[in-house]
C-alpha cells in the first residue's frame, strides 16, 4: 500500500498563494449548480450485474471539507462543484443527470416521449440516471438520442437508455453529426487500447478518493468504469443550419468540426430559447492536446465556431448548458460566458 505524506513547503506556499490570488468570493457557480434540484441517487453507487461497483458518488463526500494543503484551492474548488450529484431541472421540459459520470446525461420532454443527449459512458451508469429521471417525472419512453460528439463518455451508454431494435424499428433515431461513426471507431477501436490506459494516467481513475489521490477530473468526477457500447446514428446532421424535429420537439444544429472533437455540433431549441454547446464551452480551460491521444484541437477554428454561436444564437437564449458541468442563465451573462470562452481559445492561438 502506498504511504502518503503531507504536502511539502513549496507545496504548500505555492496552493496559499493560488489560494489569494483567485476571486473566491465569487460563489455563482456554487448557486447555478444547485439550481433546479430535485434529487440525488441515494446511495450514489452504480452496480454492473455481476455486482462490481462501475460508479460510486459517495467516494467523493470528502470534498465537503476545508481544501488541504496537498490540493491546488482551484482544483478543490472545480471538483466540489463537478461532484454535485443527481436530476436537475435546466428550464421547462429539459433534465439534466449530473454526477453520475464523467458528462453529463439530458433529457428533453417531447410530445410523446423523452430525448436523451449524450447517454454518458456506461450502460450502467445511463440507465441508473434513466431510471432516476424516471422515479420523479414518470415512465416515459426514450423516443430519440443525440450524440453531441464522438468522444465515448457522450455516447458509450446507449443501450442502458434504448434497444438496437428500437432504433431498427424507427422508433427511437439516433442523431449526431457527419464523421461521428468514423472518428468514433477511430479513436475508441483502432486506438482503444492505448487509449484506455493513456486515460489511467490522465483522469487518475485508479487512485483512492482523497486529498492525497483522485480529487476529480476538471470535467467531472471521474470515468465510470461499466460497459460502453454504442449503436450508430440513424440522422447524420450535414450542415449548420439544419433543423429536425425529433418526438414534437424542434432542434436546430450547428456543425463544429475540428473543435472540441472533429466531429461534433452544437445544437438550439428555439422553442425553449435553451441552446446546448455540447463540449465547446464549458467551465474550464479546455485542454487541446489530451495525455490519452485524440486529436490536437485547433483554437482558431474552436474560437471561430464559438463567435458563430454567438451570433446565431446568443441573444435567442435564456438558458445554457453543456455536456459537462452546469447551466448558465440570462442572456446577458450567456453573450459574456461564450464570448470570454471565444477570446480564450482565440488568444492561445495568437
Amino acid at each position: 500500500m502506498t504511504q502518503y505524506g503531507d504536502a511539502t513547503t513549496t507545496v504548500s506556499n505555492k496552493n496559499l498563494e493560488a489560494q489569494q490570488s483567485l476571486p473566491f468570493s465569487d460563489t455563482q457557480d456554487f448557486v447555478d449548480t444547485e439550481r433546479g434540484f430535485i434529487a440525488s441517487l441515494e446511495p450514489g453507487v452504480v452496480k454492473d450485474a455481476a455486482g462490481n461497483t462501475v460508479w460510486d458518488s459517495d467516494a467523493f463526500a470528502f470534498l465537503d471539507g476545508e481544501c488541504p494543503p496537498t490540493v491546488n484551492p482551484s482544483l478543490w474548488r472545480q471538483s466540489r462543484l463537478c461532484a454535485k450529484q443527481g436530476l436537475y431541472e435546466v428550464t421547462d421540459g429539459i433534465y439534466q443527470i449530473r454526477g453520475l459520470d464523467l458528462s453529463n446525461m439530458t433529457i428533453v420532454e417531447g410530445d410523446t416521449g423523452i430525448i436523451i443527449i449524450d447517454p454518458l459512458i456506461s450502460t450502467e451508469t445511463a440507465a441508473a440516471g434513466l431510471g432516476l429521471y424516471r422515479a420523479h417525472r414518470g415512465d416515459r419512453r426514450v423516443t430519440g438520442v443525440i450524440y453531441s460528439h464522438c468522444h465515448i463518455d457522450h455516447f458509450g451508454g446507449v443501450k442502458g437508455v434504448t434497444t438496437e431494435e428500437d432504433v431498427a424499428a424507427g422508433r427511437c433515431p439516433i442523431l449526431a453529426p457527419v464523421g461521428f461513426v468514423e472518428h468514433a471507431v477511430a479513436e475508441n477501436v483502432y486506438a482503444g487500447t492505448a487509449m484506455a490506459r493513456r486515460s489511467a494516467y490522465m483522469y487518475g481513475a485508479a487512485l483512492p478518493r482523497g486529498p492525497h489521490g483522485s480529487i476529480g477530473a476538471g470535467l467531472g468526477p471521474t470515468n465510470s468504469t461499466g460497459t460502453p457500447t454504442l449503436i450508430a446514428p440513424t440522422v447524420h446532421i450535414g450542415h449548420t443550419g439544419q433543423s429536425e424535429v425529433i418526438d414534437g420537439v424542434r432542434v436546430e444544429f450547428q456543425l463544429t468540426p475540428g473543435t472540441e472533437a472533429p466531429a461534433e455540433m452544437n445544437f438550439f431549441f428555439p422553442d425553449k430559447r435553451a441552446l446546448c454547446m455540447a463540449e465547446n464551452a464549458t467551465h474550464t480551460l479546455h485542454n487541446l492536446l489530451t495525455l490519452r491521444g485524440a486529436l490536437v484541437r485547433d483554437p482558431h477554428v474552436w474560437s471561430k465556431y464559438l463567435t458563430e454561436s454567438i451570433n446565431r444564437y446568443a441573444s435567442r437564449t435564456d438558458v445554457l448548458f453543456a455536456s459537462h458541468h452546469w447551466p448558465t442563465w440570462d442572456t446577458q451573462r450567456i453573450t459574456e460566458f461564450l464570448s470570454v470562452q471565444r477570446d480564450l481559445y482565440g488568444y492561445l492561438h495568437d
